[in-house]
């Protein structure tokens, strides 16, 4: 039952397990919901919450890796969705319009494919947290980059 319950959250709810192309974000989307979530609350709280997420993914990561018998499954996206939130941290997320919450969405997907320097090489870390540190990074960057177009879009 245990490893069972690791496998659903490991894999988006069992999303990543059904689709035949980009698990990873698809997988990533109840990461949509958290982040919505989260946004009622102000920024320290936020910033605690990814922080427990964020280490609550590493053990979920490191035994579905185990239980899939291959290093850093495409199929394992807790590293994407309960890391997305991070990107979000202290944006007003439901007062923005859908089509920013795409584009941003874009951003985030797009960072953790490119995996821009250093973020790659952090993969290398053993376990769960091979998995997870380097989408932890991504999102720090998708936070950033997310914040500037905010910036450039909502405050003129």
């Amino acid at each position: 039952m245990k490893d069972k319950l690791v496998l659903f959250f490991a894999t988006g709810c069992g999303i990543s397990l059904f689709v035949p192309f980009a698990p990873g974000t698809f997988g990533s989307l109840p990461g949509i919901a958290l982040a919505y979530a989260l946004s009622g609350l102000s920024v320290v709280p936020q910033i605690a919450v990814c922080a427990a997420l964020a280490l609550l993914a590493v053990p979920v990561c490191g035994r579905a890796e185990t239980l899939l018998g291959v290093r850093d499954d495409g199929r394992i996206s807790a590293d994407e969705w309960m890391l997305y939130p991070i990107a979000f941290i202290g944006l007003p997320v439901a007062s923005l319009p859908w089509w920013a919450m795409a584009v941003f969405f874009g951003v985030v997907r797009l960072v953790d494919i490119i995996k821009p320097p250093p973020t790659k090489g952090l993969q290398a870390l053993p376990g769960g947290w091979g998995v997870m540190v380097d989408d932890l990074v991504a999102n720090l960057y998708a936070l950033a980059l997310n914040w500037l177009i905010f910036l450039w879009t909502f405050s003129r």
